[in-house]
């Protein structure tokens, strides 16, 4: 479809001036939501600190071989730490298995927890899927007393609790997020997710050094369970079992909705399945996923074993990428609302923009990481900027669901992050089979698979996506452009 078009097209009304966003329900539960999704990636990430303090020296892989290579660069003041922990001598194959347990359990309630949110709601099932979480994260210390099977038990369970999550969010916003809003809206409720692990990697890591490994998993369980007590107080499915919501707020979400969403009872398993779109999505969600989840777990081993930082350097070096990544995405989803609201893009051709920015630019930022050799600062700024720059993906592909099919959006997403899930299973085994020797060279293959794989989805992306309401997401047909 010629741009020229699309760049005309008329986005409605512009109501959002009549109903002020500060103090509105819909920005309550975007930042309900936000502070959600920033202990669920808490929960997620703090057992990867963690486990370094519970394992006994000597059991995991021999040294690397690049210390001839880059010099130690740094010298710390020598801080007496607690070692009270519990130690367990576990293998590196053990805590491999016991990291990637999480996803096992992760990828099984993806679809189900899709279609239980438009079937149901999704205010219970986020609620209790984080309450369930957090206490299986307070759990953790008496499972890995118990041994590494009811560890791994636990964190699969984690898994299950987190796996309904993002679809049960999609699906709320279904019902709650306006059109021209909808950028910001996600934005601000997916960005916790990003501060989540900004703060949890260095906090766990000052938790584990002066106190004791369990305190991570009681801390930020503890902390999960008092969220749930307030969302499950303050927030409502829809805009109209809502208590406290103006009536001016209602009728304006109402009015802005009515031409989006289905009326009808039954899932239309087949053309979801066969809409190109939607594949365009899983696509580029497959792809970024491969380079988050593989920096996710390995950029700590690359920040001491190829940049040799120590350890308490690692922990604030690890998290900096992810807090350029929050920034991003808050910064984007204000810009891409304005693009379609003031400026009249098609929300297509925002989409597509956002994602081309959030995929290509890591990848080449990600290349350019493995050729700094041992320039520690150029090496760090390369990777912040690469990972900074996925940000704009929660603006483009992220979000897309709600264009094409607002009713099914958690089903949607539970079919994409089903895809998206196996790079973080996948990913991280095949980065770590090609590093045995964690030389440069080893990595700069890592990278270039990452930003190879990266390229392709935001092709891929650029061909087939959509910013329409797809005709089989409505009631009859009904072909609507926001």
């Amino acid at each position: 479809m010629p741009l020229k078009s699309e760049l005309s097209i008329d986005v409605g009304p512009k109501t959002t001036n009549q109903v002020p966003a500060c103090c509105s329900a819909r920005y309550n539960l975007a930042l309900l939501a936000f502070f959600g999704f920033f202990l669920l990636y808490a929960l997620r990430v703090n057992l990867s600190v963690a486990l370094v303090d519970m394992v006994e020296p000597n059991t995991s892989i021999a040294k690397n071989t690049t210390s001839n290579v880059c010099p130690e660069h740094s010298s710390t003041i020598n801080v007496p730490r607690n070692t009270t922990g519990e130690k367990y001598s576990w293998d590196a194959d053990t805590q491999g298995w016991i990291l990637g347990s999480f996803f096992y359990g992760y990828i099984i309630t993806q679809i189900p927890g899709g279609y239980l949110a438009s079937k149901t709601g999704g205010k219970l099932l986020l609620g209790f899927g984080i309450f369930g979480t957090s206490v299986f994260t307070l759990l953790t210390p008496l499972a890995a007393n118990l041994g590494v099977g009811y560890l791994i038990a636990v964190r699969a369970l984690e898994g299950l609790g987190e796996g309904v999550t993002f679809p049960a969010m999609h699906s709320m916003w279904s019902s709650w997020a306006p059109p021209l809003e909808r950028s910001k809206l996600l934005s601000i409720s997916y960005a916790g997710a990003q501060l989540g692990t900004v703060v949890s990697l260095p906090l766990s890591g000052l938790i584990c050094y002066y106190m004791n490994w369990v305190y991570v998993f009681y801390i930020f369980g503890a902390l999960g369970v008092l969220w749930f007590f307030f969302w499950m107080w303050l927030v409502s499915d829809t805009p109209e079992t809502h208590r406290s919501i103006s009536h001016p707020e209602r009728e304006y979400i109402l009015s802005s909705l009515k031409d989006q969403l289905s009326t009808q009872k039954s899932v239309p398993w087949r053309p979801i399945l066969e809409s190109l779109p939607l594949w365009a999505i899983v696509v580029a969600q497959f792809s970024y996923n491969w380079t988050f989840y593989t920096l996710l777990t390995l950029l700590p081993t690359y920040m001491k074993e190829i940049l040799r930082f120590d350890a308490q350097e690692n922990g604030f070096l690890s998290a900096l990428p992810y807090f350029g990544c929050w920034l991003c995405i808050i910064l984007s989803g204000q810009i891409a609302d304005y693009l379609r609201e003031k400026q009249n893009l098609s929300t297509v051709c925002v989409r597509k923009c956002f994602t081309l920015i959030g995929m290509i630019g890591p990848a080449v930022f990600l290349v350019a990481a493995g050729f700094t050799g041992c320039n520690y600062a150029l090496a760090v700024a390369f990777v912040t900027i690469s990972t900074t720059l996925g940000g704009f993906c929660t603006s483009g592909y992220s979000i897309n669901h709600l264009d094409i099919a607002p009713s099914y959006a958690g089903i949607l997403l539970g079919i994409t992050n089903s895809f998206g899930t196996i790079p973080g299973m996948v990913g991280p085994v095949i980065a770590k089979n090609l590093t045995h020797n964690n030389t440069v060279e080893e990595w700069q293959t890592v990278f270039y698979i990452a930003a190879s794989i990266n390229l392709f989805g935001a092709i891929f992306f650029a061909l087939f996506a959509s910013g329409e309401v797809q005709d089989w997401a409505v009631s009859g047909y009904h072909l609507h452009r926001n």
